[in-house]
């Protein structure tokens, strides 16, 4: 009888010492827990003091840089005007500092004379006119001729299409057409620095359809007439143009094969390249050297430096 009760007393003894170890260890894992919890914040906090210490060091650097740049007293403002829609086209006048033009896609040609602060529309009232406005050039020599070239050349589903170039001679007051009437989307226009009657038209064409109507337009008669001097085949356009800074007989001019449905888009193709005349825009021949990609080109902006040694692409 005593063995009974001394083995039941044992196994009871065990039973409540197991009871104990169960009951402890979670509240041992709780407390370690919170151990490390309390550590973490501390740890987290010393991560982001670093990357905090290092971004301010890398921005009082880059400030320190841009300090030292010619740009360093250069800040942007909203000019307006409030209206809907892109802008491709703009343009200021040599010599005028608060003259400024610009076109809409789809609103027109609008003038400030006072730096943004007040903005007029001065294309509305041109009977037939597109309000597509693709490219717009003021002479250098001559800053009350314009030309305007309608037909926005980025090429969305939903464009509005051109029909061919208007000119002003008196700052935008009145306007004319002048022609290339069915070019339908006009990439560039450029004025001669030092004769306002000759200019060059980068007129894409048709963008949902073939035309012969495209490529690089020539006037020397202030667009009485106009020669077509740059032209690949009727799928492909000229996008682009440009002169070189210090001789204006020198022209890089870029094509590009494209076309347009309301669903889809096909850029590129043996059509687009790069292009230079040197002799005011009669010949032109294009370039294929010179670290320009083996392959399909899409399509290319041409723009010119400072110094005219280099072409930049985009």
């Amino acid at each position: 009888m005593c063995k009974d009760v001394e083995e039941t007393l044992r196994i009871t003894i065990v039973n409540i010492f197991l009871v104990l170890i169960l009951a402890v260890s979670p509240a041992f894992s709780q407390k370690k827990k919170n151990k490390a919890t309390e550590a973490a914040p501390e740890t987290k906090q010393s991560t982001l003091q670093q990357t905090a210490a290092a971004g301010l060091s890398a921005s009082a650097s880059q400030d320190e840089e841009e300090a030292k740049g010619p740009w360093k007293a250069l800040t942007f403002r909203l000019v307006g005007p409030y209206r809907g829609g892109r802008v491709l086209a703009v343009a200021g006048v040599v010599g005028q500092d608060n003259t400024y033009y610009f076109g809409g896609v789809a609103g027109g040609v609008w003038k400030t004379t006072d730096g943004g602060l007040n903005w007029k529309p001065i294309f509305d009232k041109q009977k037939d006119a597109s309000p597509s406005i693709g490219a717009l050039a003021v002479s250098e020599s001559d800053p009350n001729i314009i030309y305007v070239g309608t037909g926005e050349a980025c090429i969305r589903g939903n464009i509005v299409g051109g029909n061919g170039v208007y000119k002003s001679i008196d700052a935008g007051k009145t306007w004319k057409p002048v022609g290339l009437a069915d070019t339908h989307a006009i990439g560039r226009v450029i004025v001669n620095p030092k004769n306002p009657d000759i200019a060059f038209v980068a007129a894409l064409g048709h963008p949902f359809g073939d035309n012969e109507e495209r490529g690089v337009f020539r006037t020397r008669d202030g667009g009485k007439t106009w020669e077509k001097v740059l032209y690949k085949d009727a799928k492909t356009g000229a996008i682009d143009i440009t002169f070189d800074p210090s001789n204006a007989n020198i022209l890089f001019a870029a094509l590009w094969q494209a076309r347009r449905t309301p669903w889809s888009m096909d850029s590129g193709g043996p059509g687009s390249g790069l292009y230079r005349s040197a002799d005011g825009g009669t010949t032109w021949k294009q370039i294929k050297a010179h670290g320009l990609p083996e392959t399909i080109l899409g399509r290319i902006g041409v723009t010119r430096s400072g110094e005219g040694r280099h072409l930049p692409l985009g």
